[in-house]
């Protein structure tokens, strides 16, 4: 006999409910986005801080989580602090820089020896910095004020998303010191009949985030100091701010060789001031990106990570693609752990024999 359950006017009225409720849910984060969108950064944030306050309240001994939060909050804003005290006069250094480069690089008498004049003359007319200048004017910048909305409107309209993320502080507070009660009441969400298959689960895909995620992150952390160190080193403009960039993406499988367009863009800029030649420049550029990414791929990924995810290329875009799509840029960071997951309990529940039914026996 089957085990198929017959189709009811119940369950299709519960299936059209259960849409309805899905659809509202969606239409109302839509609405919501702004909203939340400091919010889910807080929870980002508080999962990446998670373990340093358990480490400081194990160490440390303490009974609460208050002194923990606190002092992980003032280190991590030390940390932070610090690099924003490196990097950004040298990143404002670096826009300087570029801002010459781009005069002179505008200058009618600098050809291309291998780009084609009508492409040399579409660099120059959408890189000129009198035309930079012209679109940022104050008159350009009034009347699209005008256009769009008020002064008054603007403002307010900045101060609102402001006062937003400064709520992303607070977010983080309160999340890091009722971390632990917030992930059983997650828990406790699902409804009970279902725990017993669904904590398994929800189980592994913490374990799968944690040793992705997190490490991870660790060495977009390492691939960015690479960068910004290999760029400097070379002399590319704007080093810091491309090696920042590149670790940012190193977060997503595949898009830090993105920055290779904005890269070749660049050297394109420096040559044409006569400073250095095209090809050459693209080379050293290049090298850095073999090397970092085989000290990060070869030695960082092993010791830190562990064992790679173990896909296939197309099924890493494909996920990306696809992730992307519903989650963003979130989903796109959480792509492949989740994918991997996924791909595991396929092979486990769908693909894996039925040990139950005994095989036949030849007789």
């Amino acid at each position: 006999m089957s085990d198929k359950r017959p189709i009811t006017f119940d369950r299709v009225i519960r299936v059209l409910v259960g849409l309805a409720i899905t659809a509202v849910c969606v239409w109302l984060i839509d609405i919501l986005k702004d909203v939340l969108l400091p919010f889910c950064v807080a929870c980002l944030l508080s999962y990446l801080l998670e373990p340093v306050v358990e480490f400081q309240q194990q160490h440390l001994r303490l009974r609460h989580r208050v002194i923990p939060v606190f002092l992980t909050l003032i280190e991590a804003g030390i940390v932070f602090g610090g690099l924003a005290y490196f990097f950004i006069p040298s990143a404002i250094d670096e826009i300087t820089q570029l801002d010459t480069i781009v005069k002179s690089s505008s200058s009618k008498d600098l050809t291309s020896a291998f780009l084609p004049p009508e492409v040399h003359e579409y660099f120059q007319r959408y890189l000129s910095f009198e035309n930079l200048t012209q679109y940022l004017s104050g008159s350009r910048l009034e009347a699209v004020l005008n256009k769009s909305t008020t002064a008054l409107t603007a403002t307010i309209d900045f101060l609102m998303h402001t006062i937003e993320w400064l709520m992303t502080f607070i977010y983080v507070i309160f999340i890091l010191l009722d971390y632990k009660r917030l992930m059983r009441g997650f828990r406790l969400i699902v409804p009970p009949k279902y725990r017993a298959k669904a904590y398994p689960v929800l189980d592994d895909i913490k374990d799968n985030m944690d040793r992705y995620f997190r490490s991870q992150a660790v060495i977009a952390a390492c691939a960015a100091v690479f960068y910004c160190i290999g760029f400097s080193i070379i002399g590319l403009p704007l080093a810091i701010v491309m090696g920042i960039m590149v670790g940012i993406l190193y977060m997503i499988p595949y898009f830090q060789y993105v920055t290779l367009i904005p890269v070749i863009i660049l050297c394109y800029i420096y040559s044409m001031t006569g400073a250095c030649e095209f090809w050459p420049e693209l080379g050293k550029c290049v090298a850095v990106y073999v090397v970092s990414q085989c000290i990060c791929d070869y030695l960082l990924t092993p010791k830190i990570m562990g064992k790679t995810l173990g896909l296939n290329p197309a099924i890493i875009l494909l996920s990306l693609s696809i992730w992307g799509t519903l989650l963003g840029i979130i989903g796109m960071i959480i792509a492949l752990p989740l994918t991997a997951l996924l791909i595991a309990y396929y092979k486990q529940y769908v693909l894996a024999p039925d040990t139950s039914v005994p095989k036949e026996t030849n007789q």
